[in-house]
């Protein structure tokens, strides 16, 4: 299969050698396009370096928190089936399209950047499922049933987005690798899980931990009513 055209232009203005291909997720239904495992076998160039970091291309991964919320709702379908549904920064639309592939009624693929938002277009497609997009959360209107979220908390000044979650959405479904034990009056652990991020970078062990979160809003309403 041809890599889409401006997702492969993208990748080669970052590695110039770098190809994007099909890859087949472990343990899911789900394929992505992907850059391609041999181009993370070399080292990069100061200058390659410096491109990936003022640009990250986190597109071009599933992370091991998106692989673990993919796992999850195909697995626990009943949390999208029929449902309204907001994926937050959805990357490569990994758990997006899982959603979709559960039965949600609508799924919107949220990022900021426009390339991730391709990849997502790139993806739905290959996978057969219905996206919708938006490149900005905060514009979107309290109409979700559920945000979704995997892999946002890496930097601990992006804490606060876990209470805009729920101005948008009734629950908010949460899987993170790096910051796994947030403490928040909202937000209850369902479980920790194994996954490593696809392409596999070798991370450290401790980063292929992901711990899952669920806040409802209604719930913490009726808390607050008790209360």
């Amino acid at each position: 299969m041809t890599p889409p055209a401006e997702l492969q232009a993208a990748l080669t203005d970052l590695l110039g050698d770098a190809r994007l291909c099909v890859e087949s997720l472990p343990d899911t239904d789900v394929r992505l396009w992907l850059i391609d495992a041999a181009n993370m076998e070399r080292a990069f160039s100061p200058e390659e370096t410096r491109r990936i970091l003022h640009a990250p291309p986190y597109w071009c991964f599933c992370w091991a928190s998106g692989l673990v919320l993919a796992r999850w709702l195909a697995a626990n379908p009943e949390w999208v089936r029929g449902k309204r549904v907001l994926d937050f920064g959805s990357g490569s639309g990994v758990a997006a399209i899982a959603a979709a592939k559960a039965g949600a009624v609508e799924v919107v693929a949220c990022d900021l950047d426009p390339l991730a938002l391709a990849a997502c277009r790139a993806n739905a497609e290959l996978n057969g499922v219905q996206l919708c997009y938006s490149q900005d959360f905060f514009a979107e209107a309290d109409r979700y049933d559920l945000i979704i979220v995997a892999d946002v908390l890496y930097d601990r000044e992006n804490l606060p987005l876990l209470d805009q979650f729920l101005t948008r959405g009734q629950v908010a479904l949460v899987a993170d690798s790096r910051v796994r034990d947030f403490q928040h009056p909202l937000y209850e652990r369902l479980d920790v899980l194994d996954a490593c991020t696809w392409p596999d970078l070798a991370e450290p062990a401790e980063f292929r931990r992901v711990s899952l979160y669920q806040a409802d809003r209604r719930a913490a309403a009726e808390s607050t009513i008790v209360g």
